[in-house]
């Protein structure tokens, strides 16, 4: 089945997804968001010789996202080289659900595989902690 997000979305994690940095798993990804306000923030998984340091794309996105003092997306597209596509760790999903989720979640690879589905159905019982 073929979704269809902004392509600037999927052109921008295509391009973030060639400077991850994975030199352990080899594994890419490169994740690019529009945020509530209309703002492309893009992210790119980053390992670490500590490996429970390493950041994944996605949470290097909404990092980005919410220094640049954002608090919610809109929709994310996520790219790999994984068939089927890769989606979310369980870590992201709370990270996404954490900032929106109703937003949506496209997860793309260069055989043009592609799943997609709100936030809040990746994790049904995420949470928040209210204030």
């Amino acid at each position: 089945m073929s979704f269809q997000p902004d392509p600037a979305l999927l052109e921008a994690a295509k391009a973030v997804f060639t400077h991850a940095y994975a030199p352990f798993s080899k594994f890419h990804v490169g994740a690019a968001l529009r945020s509530s306000q209309g703002t492309l923030f893009v992210g790119a998984n980053v390992e670490n010789s500590s490996y429970p340091m390493s950041r994944c794309a996605e949470q290097s996105a909404i990092q980005t996202m919410a220094s640049s003092g954002e608090r919610g997306f809109v929709e994310i597209v996520i790219y790999s080289e994984a068939s089927p596509p890769a989606s979310p760790c369980g870590g992201c999903r709370q990270v996404l659900f954490e900032f929106s989720p109703e937003a949506e979640v496209y997860c793309f690879n260069h055989l043009g595989e592609s799943i997609q589905a709100k936030v809040k159905e990746l994790l049904p019982f995420g949470f928040r902690l209210e204030q």
